[in-house]
């Protein structure tokens, strides 16, 4: 924890770049509203649902076009000059050189293998942010129908097949489906970086479960989880506390957040 104190002590002394010299180009992604409402994590001392207020959602998540327009226009952010304090040695691993993400179909696909503190940096230039767990949890629970499908075992069995069906070279933005809010590709594209992927604990003892963001991946964490069918919550909980800030893989995008 102190490795990530310092290094988002130094991410916030980095100067916003002038306009025209760093940020992003103009054409802003669009974005979903996502209302006020309720949900029910994996794990919720007494079953108390979490309020989550209003705010904004990227419909897609970030894709490599994109991201490559922004390290175009940051060099702080290219492959070899990002401080290894914020990015792990598989940043942009698979780009053919610092400002070649691939060919044209290949913008189109998400934009990964960035880490936290890069991925931050990119919503901060576009005035956004990362979405919370609670944010992110409580709009990928819905279907293309339902704001809240996360009882149905249905869905449930679909997002488990979407999972298991991920490849390791994602498709497009925009290839799976796009929920009731407007928000594409939630499930079975690739993971995505929440804002405080770094609270959500694991523990192999389920006694240690007092608080809700002590959520446990096993056979015995189950005993403790609001639902322990839900197999695709217990893996994106797996998956968010292997994570570290300079954490990067090929199956690890993002998308930005506003609001409330």
């Amino acid at each position: 924890m102190r490795t990530l104190a310092v290094a988002l002590a130094l991410l916030a002394a980095l100067p916003l770049p002038a306009q025209g010299s760093g940020r992003a180009p103009a054409r802003a992604a669009v974005m979903v509203a996502v209302p006020a409402g309720s949900y029910l994590p994996l794990y919720a001392p007494g079953r108390a649902r979490v309020r989550v207020a209003a705010f904004r959602l990227d419909r897609y998540p970030v894709t490599r076009g994109e991201y490559l327009a922004w390290v175009r226009a940051d060099p702080r952010w290219r492959r070899g000059a990002a401080k290894p304090v914020f990015v792990g040695s598989g940043y942009l691993a698979g780009w053919r050189t610092p400002l070649d993400a691939g060919a044209p179909a290949d913008l189109r696909r998400p934009a990964t293998e960035v880490s936290w503190f890069a991925a931050r940096a990119y919503c901060r230039a576009q005035g956004k942010r990362l979405p919370t767990a609670d944010e992110w949890e409580y709009a990928a629970a819905a279907s293309e129908t339902a704001r809240d499908a996360s009882g149905s075992p249905e869905f449930v069995r679909r997002l488990l097949a979407l999972y298991s069906a991920r490849t390791a070279v994602p498709p497009p933005v925009g290839s799976t489906f796009r929920n009731a809010y407007g928000a594409w590709d939630m499930h079975g594209l690739v993971w995505e970086w929440v804002d405080d992927f770094d609270n959500q604990l694991v523990s192999d003892d389920s006694r240690s479960a007092g608080e809700r963001d002590h959520g446990l991946y096993c056979a015995a964490g189950a005993v403790g989880a609001t639902d322990p069918s839900n197999f695709p919550a217990f893996l994106r909980l797996a998956f968010r506390a292997g994570l570290t800030g300079r954490s990067t893989a090929g199956s690890l995008g993002f998308r930005c957040a506003t609001g409330p």
